[in-house]
């Protein structure tokens, strides 16, 4: 069976962009995931802060971030099964 990278990417990106700012909004009322969005996030993503737009920055890198990934993972996948079907 193969998959689609748009789809993949794409639910991956949803997942992943809701993820930073859900954490992201948490962090900034109650300082839940603040050392994990200190890390990762601020060290990856240029612009991205806890505070409120922060969350819109994340949301919209996150999406890219997993929409990207998601459809590498995807045109690979893809490419060892039909090297395995041969």
């Amino acid at each position: 069976m193969k998959l689609r990278p748009l789809y993949l990417g794409a639910s991956i990106g949803i997942v992943w962009g809701g993820s930073l700012f859900i954490t992201t909004w948490l962090s900034y009322f109650t300082g839940y995931g603040e050392l994990f969005l200190k890390t990762m996030a601020q060290s990856i993503y240029p612009g991205y802060s806890i505070t409120p737009l922060g969350s819109f920055l994340g949301l919209v890198y996150g999406f890219i971030d997993g929409l990207v990934s998601g459809a590498i993972v995807a045109f690979i996948y893809n490419r060892l099964i039909e090297r395995g079907n041969k």
